[in-house]
């Protein structure tokens, strides 16, 4: 048996970041992890083996990672801001339109909104509105990495009408009430759907919302230089500068507590420790306790999106005129009115594949080109990851690989109605003649990495806040003591974030009067 002052269950980037900061504290802290290599859902890969390009397979973009991390680890981890946020082709009277939305909707930003629109009234109400919801960013950012703050508390730091209209009211009563156009309601809506199966009067919407709008006080998505995998070699680095054990192929099959101490068994080897964080979903910890511990039934929704990869020799150009590499270079929207939300969620709730399937996607490599070769890029090679939402788990039951092909169809064969060249006309082919480009379902993001049903979230988001009345938290207890959450579970977990990583730290070197 093997004695650690903490074990770490997972070795996903949260975990990682939960070591660094235990062993620079001076705590003996290993790490189990049932895959031959680290970094869970955060990683690149060489999706298509026959190219050079390392792809982040599974999570893409980063918002939630606090600066602070980087700078309390001395990460070289570096991301870019992408100056175009979203762009959104829409048929208006039969003609082709798109709707570019650059940072501080300046240069042709305005003219879109008039011209898919009609007036200005839609641009005045998009920056009333976002000019509200900052105020919700300034308050929670700051509370991220610190104990969680009351309901009350929080509420009063805000200040503002907009506490009642996204915290306390269904998401769709205040994107109804402030704008008119269902194209500009699906995309301010998309926030709160991405990985959420739910509808726009269920405050898990708002949830989802929420966390997508307050990284570091910007709500930013940024292009991490490199791809994913670039923080879990950083992570992996400095771990292993400060002495962290690294134990792969180890699947953890019994947590127990023996003489007041946990004894955590993986590939028939003990590891005994003071402490330990479950770097994994809470329902997968509740399977391997034992010693009558604790075991909640977790709610959870089902994983709702797929996942598509793609490795492309161009851009498609596009109907409406807009430059590619603008209209890629920040989130891709289509589809995605607030009227194909709801009935895309009407007909899978119902256990039917949505006819018009709301989807999103971005370009990695118009802001970073080091995932690919040399080769690749000088050819003009481009990736491109999309997103199809409101595909629950349960579509995919009968027939996983059957559902898979129909919903890739039905993608492709939606997004090729804004472009002048068909999607598959731009995208690379392996040598047997097969397209460059894959899809995962939830049922695969289970069997692959872990997520339970396929939720991105491992359950069901919470607010960044406890209720009045009730003890003080980092959000990564259980009702087992010294037992913390440290991954997506946590509370403030979920996205690359690194927060239940450092608050379950944080929570260890507490209990240790460090």
């Amino acid at each position: 048996m093997k004695d650690f002052d903490v074990v770490i269950v997972g070795g996903g980037h949260n975990g990682l970041v939960a070591s660094c900061y235990l062993a620079k504290a001076g705590l003996k802290v290993a790490i189990l992890e049932k895959n031959d290599s680290l970094g869970g859902a955060t990683v690149s890969q060489k999706v298509f083996p026959e190219y050079e390009a390392r792809l982040s397979r599974y999570s893409y973009l980063v918002s939630l990672l606090p600066d602070q991390i980087i700078k309390d680890l001395d990460l070289k981890f570096k991301t870019i801001e992408r100056d175009v946020s979203s762009f959104t082709p829409e048929n208006v009277d039969g003609k082709d339109l798109g709707l570019l939305i650059n940072r501080g909707l300046v240069g042709q930003t305005a003219d879109d909104f008039l011209a898919l629109t009609g007036n200005s009234d839609e641009i005045a109400a998009w920056e009333s509105f976002y000019a509200e919801v900052q105020k919700l960013a300034d308050a929670i950012a700051p509370t991220m990495l610190q104990k969680l703050p009351t309901r009350s508390q929080l509420k009063e730091k805000v200040g503002h009408k907009i506490w009642d209209e996204v915290i306390e009211n269904p998401l769709g009563a205040v994107l109804e009430r402030r704008f008119k156009s269902d194209v500009v309601r699906g995309i301010v809506l998309t926030d709160g759907l991405i990985g959420t199966f739910s509808d726009t009067n269920n405050l898990a919407a708002n949830i989802c919302f929420l966390y997508h709008l307050i990284g570091n006080g910007t709500g930013d998505w940024k292009v991490p230089v490199g791809g994913m995998g670039a923080l879990v070699a950083e992570l992996v680095d400095t771990a292993g500068k400060l002495g962290v054990t690294f134990v792969l192929e180890s699947e953890v099959s019994s947590i127990a507590q023996v003489e007041g101490k946990f004894v955590t068994t993986a590939s028939g080897k003990s590891y005994e420790s003071n402490y330990v964080l479950a770097n994994f979903a809470p329902q997968k910890l509740a399977g391997v306790l034992v010693n009558g511990a604790a075991k909640p039934a977790l709610k959870s929704l089902d994983g709702s999106q797929v996942k598509v990869n793609m490795l492309l020799t161009k851009l498609p150009r596009l109907k409406s005129g807009t430059d590619p590499k603008l209209a890629f270079a920040g989130t891709f929207h289509f589809d995605e009115r607030y009227s194909d939300f709801q009935l895309a969620y009407t007909q899978a709730a119902a256990g039917k594949i949505p006819d018009v399937i709301p989807a999103e996607m971005y370009c990695h490599t118009l802001s970073d080109t080091s995932i690919l070769g040399a080769d690749l890029v000088a050819k003009g090679f481009q990736t491109l990851t999309l997103f199809g939402m409101h595909t629950p788990a349960s579509l995919f039951e009968k027939d996983n690989s059957g559902s898979k092909a129909i919903i890739l169809e039905r993608l492709l064969n939606q997004l090729n109605q804004y472009l002048v060249d068909p999607i598959e006309s731009c995208l690379a082919k392996n040598s047997d003649g097969s397209l460059c480009i894959e899809i995962k379902s939830p049922l695969d993001l289970e069997a692959e990495i872990g997520l339970p049903r396929g939720n991105i979230f491992h359950k069901d988001l919470s607010m960044p806040f406890r209720e009045d009345g009730t003890a003080p938290s980092w959000g990564v207890e259980t009702d087992v003591p010294n037992l913390f959450l440290c991954g997506a579970g946590a509370i403030r977990g979920g996205g690359v974030s690194g927060i239940p990583g450092h608050n379950a730290a944080a929570a260890v070197l507490e209990a240790r009067g460090l």
